[in-house]
């Protein structure tokens, strides 16, 4: 579908889709590596930790890790050590959502795709290889390559300047407080599907323009406002 049609019902021109808990269900995965890490070397997890990090950088929860929870690594090897037990098990098994791969297809039918991810290049490069979803998205982006991580904009900014998109013409899939914010925040039509796991503020829903139950209701009826 043309862009000019596109903007016509609705003013969407491009979707931009969060990964974490969105495409893949590894919030979980995160959490564990990251206990992990802070276990072995003597870190103090806390409670609260978990949502603190959801939607920050590497920079930004690996500093978390060194400077809250007490891990005596500097950010940069406290990032590597959680990365690289991600990483092999993504390798084994990756936990792809279901309806990924379908929901993907079907807008990137309608629309060119961005994708605003907190996670890493090399976790972001992989998911999308492993998962054969890399054909469908133009422009991605870590916020590892902007100034601030979630609830920030930057990094859905970044998304639709790649895209070549102004961010209003956006809409946003997203399953966290901090993504949902992040994307309102970047004035982007926001589509939650809320994590059921760590699900996100009831202040954070109420900012969604909408709020689908999983990836099958995720349509361009839905995107455009159209349900």
């Amino acid at each position: 579908m043309d862009r000019d049609r596109a903007a016509g019902r609705g003013g969407i021109e491009a979707v931009v889709f969060d990964m974490d808990g969105v495409l893949v269900d590894s919030e979980q995965l995160w959490d564990a590596a990251r206990r992990e890490v802070a276990k072995e070397t003597g870190g103090r997890w806390h409670a609260g930790a978990t949502e603190a990090m959801m939607g920050m950088s590497s920079l930004e929860w690996s500093r978390y890790m060194h400077e809250v929870i007490g891990v005596p690594l500097p950010p940069e090897e406290i990032s590597e050590a959680v990365v690289e037990r991600l990483l092999g098990l993504y390798e084994k098994h990756l936990p792809l959502m279901p309806g990924a791969r379908e929901a993907v297809g079907r807008l990137a039918e309608r629309w060119p795709l961005g994708l605003a991810s907190s996670s890493n290049r090399p976790v972001i490069d992989r998911v999308l290889r492993l998962s054969g979803l890399d054909r469908h998205f133009r422009a991605t982006v870590s916020s590892e390559e902007v100034r601030r991580g979630k609830p920030a904009p930057d990094v859905y900014l970044e998304a639709a300047r790649r895209l070549g998109v102004e961010p209003g013409r956006c809409a946003a899939v997203e399953d966290s407080t901090n993504g949902i914010l992040a994307a309102k925040s970047a004035g982007m039509r926001v589509i939650s599907i809320p994590n059921r796991e760590f699900p996100p503020k009831e202040e954070a829903l109420r900012a969604a323009d909408a709020v689908a139950g999983s990836l099958e209701e995720l349509t361009p009826r839905l995107v455009l406002g159209e349900r």
